[in-house]
């Protein structure tokens, strides 16, 4: 076996193969089949394998948020791999990476501890705005049901927020657990008082009950529906008077609305029975519009288009019940017509297809060279190297197949 000799490593007469580092060469392996120029190849891979592990590390450890305690074991795990590893090549460059991605972590730890300190900080601040806010609801809100469904939600966000140093944790539940108890005081007083207000209750709402009956009768449909929702939100901001006298009320103040809302249906439905004849038009404007469909001229089924629109809106209003069925039929037709003007842009836009062309020519530029490499490992006997290429022929001539569809698609 003759010897063969790199910057980095040497292969001697008896195949034993070295690697030279600043204290001199050290044996990494030997090699007693083939030449010695693939046995430098395998293990100057195996030093470009380490480099590639460390190569990929450093762009962790830069772009992502890879905790430091989990970057230094990393580090030390690659150190280790790389003292006294059986590979050719600089192993002394690679060492000088772990010591740069070292200092880099040690960088990170810092930062990490000052987002821990501020984070603290946040926290700290969220739960004194806690706090602020229960003693504001503890002394002010008279809305009861949302003021104690507020300080329930306060006390989650407290629980979600991150813990701080004791002493202040402490100090603020104290307070936040004081505001809790006296909202709860109020509110209990403020119910023992609830026989007063009922009773201001029963009296708002047989007033808005009167007026309901009084408006039963009315056929100012607009101004009438106006002022019965009125009386709704009065009759909601009345508050409530004793369970018997609020069922009571509240039957006679609907039974009021359902007779003039019955009358106004009525009304209505002898209105909508004017407007079948408008439906049948807008019918037949539709047998019309929908032979448009499917679209095969763009521009033509545009202008056909703004005519139908012409027509559907000179034909008038429809009954109720038949609104939507006839306009969503009209709003497929639209649709459609928008859809295939949309496609013919997208079809002659010399931007879309000058990026296809492009990307076509890339990817059999990729082939191409990816199809020599191949034929060149194979002739070296790389079978390795040869089934890679392979791969990544049979990706990109799938890719160039998809490339070719759109493209064919602007033709």
């Amino acid at each position: 076996m003759s010897s063969a000799t790199d910057p980095w490593g040497r292969v001697d007469d008896d195949g034993t193969v070295y690697v030279k580092t600043a204290e001199g060469e050290r044996v990494v392996g030997s090699w007693q089949a083939g030449a010695p120029e693939e046995a430098l190849g395998y293990f100057k891979r195996k030093f470009d394998a380490l480099a590639t592990e460390i190569g990929l590390l450093e762009q962790r450890i830069k772009t992502t948020d890879l905790q430091p305690q989990q970057a230094e074991q990393s580090v030390q795990r690659l150190r280790e791999s790389v003292t006294g590893a059986n590979a050719v090549g600089d192993l002394a460059a690679l060492e000088r990476r772990l010591d740069a991605l070292d200092a880099l972590v040690g960088k990170r730890r810092e930062e990490v501890k000052a987002k821990r300190e501020q984070s603290r900080t946040e926290a700290r601040e969220v739960k004194e705005r806690i706090v602020a806010e229960a003693e504001r609801i503890a002394e002010h809100e008279t809305h009861w049901k949302n003021g104690g469904e507020r300080l329930r939600a306060l006390v989650e966000e407290w629980k979600a927020a991150d813990r701080i140093d004791r002493p202040t944790e402490t100090s603020l539940w104290k307070r936040l657990s004081a505001a809790r108890n006296a909202f709860t005081k109020r509110r209990k007083a403020y119910f023992a008082t609830l026989d007063d207000q009922r009773d201001a209750a029963r009296r708002d709402k047989e007033r808005i009950v009167a007026d309901a009956e009084a408006l039963s009768g009315s056929t100012d449909w607009g101004d009438t529906a106006a002022a019965y929702r009125d009386l709704m939100r009065r009759w909601k901001q009345a508050g409530r008077a004793s369970r018997e006298t609020e069922d009571e009320l509240w039957a006679r103040f609907k039974g009021a609305q359902d007779t003039f809302f019955a009358a106004r249906g009525a009304a209505f439905a002898e209105r909508d029975a004017e407007f079948a004849g408008n439906a049948e038009e807008k019918e037949r404007i539709l047998a019309d519009a929908e032979k448009l469909l499917p679209v095969r001229d763009a521009r033509q089924a545009r202008a056909s288009l703004r005519l139908v629109q012409e027509r559907w809106e000179a034909a008038g209003m429809v009954p109720r019940e038949q609104r939507d069925r006839l306009e969503g039929r009209l709003r497929k037709i639209e649709e459609a017509v928008r859809g295939a003007e949309e496609t013919e842009w997208r079809r002659t836009n010399p931007e879309a297809r000058a990026r296809a062309e492009a990307t076509v020519a890339q990817l059999r530029t990729s082939i191409e060279q990816l199809e020599k490499r191949r034929d060149k490992a194979r002739e070296n006997g790389r079978e390795k190297d040869v089934k890679e290429a392979e791969e990544a022929l049979t990706a990109r001539r799938a890719w160039l197949t998809e490339a070719e569809r759109t493209l064919a698609e602007f033709s």
